[in-house]
């Protein structure tokens, strides 16, 4: 069984289709180093419609391009203005987790803290082409909690915790930041969104039907097994994934789980859900995946007397996901402990990120929610 850190950046749910664009840059930064490979002490990425397009860490120091359009389109002094920047960053957050770990009296904790910010826009294509503002977003997060975000509509930060109360009143009190973080998310982000979107418009209209298994594999119970169905290869992530029982879509009351979607190594997607059985269970189980953008609308039985030809491709899908999650590792985390309130804080050497969620709530994003167990059962 394999346990992985990931940090990566929710979905928003817009998708090609709709003609909806998205650009978001994510800043994680760690107090201290955790000692695992690609795990670094300060990260920085931007995404456009869930694609990492730009990538910054402490070990290299260079801000460089992740998608070949970038690296044509955009002059050597864009990517240098772009490492001072990140530079620039990188020791603002060093300075600021010491002064948040001194508020929190964490100063004699051995864990790292880790302080993340996002801050993007989202834009939607009008009938003459440009792109008109929808929301813009510009949030902390510090430990897996909310720490403090932009109210753009109403012009001031709102913080949800008494200990980012100082930060609010200091911020709502210097008017051009407020004035400035409107401006940008509103006007200078959406401007970048559209030359990013132009430049990189073949790429991102390009939709990739997923594959789909249906497979069993042994439960820890000798007389239950896993029914897992997998979705792989697809763009973008938007999808609907059922497992059914004589045609009744199981949910997480029935036990299923899923993991989301997650990233594979070629900027596709894919998704895994499965749910425990009894070996004896003679009923009719099914997978029924809808990927509208490449108009896919698929319906597998699973057949148990001729399971384990998938074998290849399961290993393949699995391997493809260690792969991506290895590129993001250390990158993007934003996710709130929505569903775990109750276990407490979790160490970021122990949590994985159930990632790119349509169905949590919209544009927010949460982190350390949950521990993802990847296996091939």
């Amino acid at each position: 069984m394999i346990l992985i850190a990931v940090f990566v950046l929710l979905g928003t749910g817009l998708t090609v289709n709709s003609e909806s664009h998205s650009l978001h840059y994510i800043y994680t930064a760690l107090s201290k180093p955790v000692g695992l490979p690609g795990i670094h002490e300060f990260t920085a990425m931007g995404l456009l419609d869930d694609r990492m397009i730009d990538y910054f860490d402490s070990e290299h120091q260079t801000k460089v391009p992740r998608q070949d359009w970038m690296r044509e389109r955009l002059p050597g002094d864009y990517w240098e203005k772009g490492t001072q920047s990140r530079k620039s960053k990188q020791q603002w957050f060093k300075v600021n987790i010491g002064i948040l770990m001194e508020r929190m009296r964490q100063g004699n904790t051995t864990s790292p803290h880790v302080l993340q910010w996002m801050h993007g826009c989202e834009a939607e294509t009008q009938p003459d082409g440009t792109l008109k503002f929808v929301r813009g977003m510009d949030m902390y997060n510090y430990d897996g909690d909310d720490f403090l975000s932009f109210d753009d509509k109403n012009g001031v930060w709102v913080a949800p915790t008494k200990e980012a109360e100082p930060t609010k009143r200091k911020w709502d009190g210097v008017q051009v930041l407020k004035e400035y973080t409107k401006g940008y998310l509103e006007n200078e982000c959406v401007d970048w969104l559209g030359k990013f979107v132009n430049y990189g418009q073949q790429q991102l209209k390009n939709a990739t039907a997923p594959k789909v298994y249906v497979f069993g594999k042994k439960a820890k119970v000798e007389t239950n097994l896993i029914l897992t169905c997998l979705a792989t290869g697809f763009y973008p992530k938007d999808i609907e994934v059922w497992i059914k029982r004589n045609g009744r879509i199981l949910t997480k009351d029935d036990g299923l789980m899923s993991s989301g979607v997650v990233p594979n190594e070629d900027d596709t997607f894919q998704r895994r859900d499965h749910i425990e059985i009894l070996k004896s269970d003679l009923s009719m189980f099914s997978c029924e995946v809808i990927h509208k953008a490449s108009d896919v609308n698929v319906n597998k039985v699973w057949d148990s007397d001729s399971d384990g030809g998938n074998s290849v491709a399961v290993i393949g899908a699995v391997v493809a996901l260690l792969l991506g999650l290895g590129i993001v590792a250390g990158v993007v985390v934003f996710v709130v402990r929505r569903r775990n309130r109750t276990s407490g804080r979790c160490s970021v050497l122990l949590c994985i990120i159930s990632v790119l969620k349509t169905s949590i709530v919209k544009y927010a994003f949460f982190f350390f929610s949950q521990i993802m167990l990847l296996s091939v059962y």
